[in-house]
């Protein structure tokens, strides 16, 4: 696991002035961490609707946080930095392992559904067209605890008998859509990610559909949790709840690509910790 980093507020280096505080169960202002997998600044930019519309909701002031990296995040939880926190899957593991008292409360809703899926895509310039292609070559991956850019990825790799260090070189680019780049301009043979992630890319014309080969998807896996601090009061954490089950404004939720949220427990995440044992994965120590 890479070692801990500042934390970007408002794409920012701010890990100076956002000390570890008392548990307040009920501040003037809510720390809302957002997950890094795309630039920092534009994270903060496509997310100003969700800071007004929690602010509006919960009548509390709102800051934005984008971590430089996923480890970073986990820890700001752990020491009580942030009130409220958008994982990923297996992120949102690494955090409840080290903080049992985060309480996952929604995930993102697409077409009727609180799941998605990981996409391994190959650099067509380099002809990397089916996993086989990654044996003595180069896969990239974002960060070491992202969920559909690193843990799924290598557990497809890996059930094909494709080891990381002994059949291919890994190389880790810290977001999805580094990857992609990576893999579009021909700078690695194959790469992981999240699918919606890859499709919106795709759509802007980040990449070009020519440039990239989809090798495989994964298996449907709960999709991105939103978190709060357990020891929030229930009133406050009861207003967090209510407003993204209740969001409906297109404006919030399209840095999300999603249709709404819905309700969602911890137990809902065991198919992580399942797919962890087939890796031999220790998360209390990633």
């Amino acid at each position: 696991m890479k070692s801990l980093k500042p934390i970007v507020l408002a794409a920012t280096l701010l890990a100076s002035v956002l000390p570890s505080f008392g548990k307040d169960s009920d501040p003037d202002t809510l720390r809302v961490a957002l997950l890094p997998d795309e630039n920092a600044s534009t994270i903060i930019k496509q997310n100003k609707p969700l800071k007004e519309y929690l602010e509006k909701k919960t009548g509390k002031k709102v800051e934005l946080i984008v971590t430089t990296d996923y480890s970073s995040m986990i820890e700001a939880m752990r020491r009580g930095r942030i009130e409220m926190g958008y994982f990923g899957p297996l992120s949102y593991v690494m955090a409840k392992e080290r903080s049992p008292d985060i309480e996952v409360f929604a995930a993102q809703v697409k077409r009727g559904s609180p799941t998605y899926r990981g996409v391994v895509i190959g650099s067509a310039e380099r002809g990397a067209n089916e996993l086989m292609s990654v044996k003595g070559n180069t896969m990239a991956f974002g960060d070491p605890a992202s969920t559909s850019s690193h843990m799924i990825p290598k557990t497809i790799l890996k059930n094909k008998g494709l080891e990381a260090g002994k059949d291919y070189t890994e190389q880790f680019l810290g977001s999805h859509d580094a990857v992609a780049l990576a893999v579009a301009t021909g700078k690695v043979d194959m790469g992981g990610m999240s699918e919606p992630i890859f499709n919106r890319m795709l759509e802007q014309g980040t990449i070009k559909k020519e440039d990239v080969v989809v090798i495989t998807y994964s298996d449907q896996f709960p999709n991105y949790p939103w978190t709060v601090q357990g020891y929030l009061n229930e009133e406050l954490k009861e207003k967090i709840r209510k407003a993204f089950l209740e969001m409906k404004d297109p404006a919030v939720l399209k840095p999300f690509k999603a249709d709404g949220f819905a309700p969602m427990a911890d137990k809902d995440y065991d198919k992580i910790r399942d797919m962890g044992k087939i890796l031999g994965l220790d998360f209390g120590k990633m």
